[in-house]
């Protein structure tokens, strides 16, 4: 059983390039386009809680990568505009996509840092597997965390794996072994233990 909406979310796609471009119709388009990733949002949810594969998204064609120069430039520059780390950068993506910028995972999370489309959106993503615009993003979204959970980069992680609501509603890291391994694995990388303590 497949939830026919592709025609609808194809349809809205190819009109959007086609609108003018006054302030009414931008608006008209990014409400279109977030109709669309709603769609695409309702259809996995129902393919989940009918048991059914649900369909990654595609990614984006001529999905492009970073030489390990340009991954290192844009990792210091996104750390620098977000008053982070190059190194809690590289680990996240390492952690997120082992640095594949066209990684889709089984949720719909999207490139090198694994953003969630309805995310990307928010901050402003054209094209979630292009390696410099994700990198940007995430790490806002990281910086955004930080911020909101005191500075307190355990629970920044935990809320960039699991969702900032969670691990609010839940007063802490959240207590599934997925978040507690994610959050554990990249503290390690940036806190490796001393030889002869591990």
């Amino acid at each position: 059983m497949r939830i026919p909406s592709k025609s609808c979310t194809l349809l809205l796609l190819a009109v959007l390039p086609a609108l003018p471009q006054t302030p009414q119709q931008k608006a008209a388009a990014r409400q279109a386009a977030s109709i669309a990733r709603q769609l695409r949002s309702a259809q996995r949810q129902v393919a989940r809680s009918l048991s059914l594969p649900a369909e990654p998204a595609p990614p984006a064609a001529g999905c492009s990568s970073l030489t390990a120069a340009g991954l290192d430039s844009t990792l210091r520059k996104s750390a620098r505009d977000n008053g982070l780390t190059p190194d809690l950068l590289r680990a996240v993506i390492e952690r997120e996509s082992d640095f594949a910028p066209c990684a889709v995972s089984r949720a719909g999370a999207l490139g090198l840092m694994q953003l969630m489309p309805g995310t990307a959106f928010d901050l402003g993503v054209d094209d979630p597997f292009d390696p410099e615009q994700n990198i940007a993003a995430g790490s806002r979204f990281l910086r955004t965390l930080l911020d909101r959970f005191g500075g307190d980069l355990p629970l920044a992680l935990g809320a960039y794996n699991a969702g900032p609501a969670r691990v609010t509603a839940a007063g802490g890291i959240l207590p599934i072994r997925e978040t507690r391994d994610y959050v554990d694995g990249i503290m390690r990388r940036l806190n490796p233990s001393p030889p002869g303590l591990r």
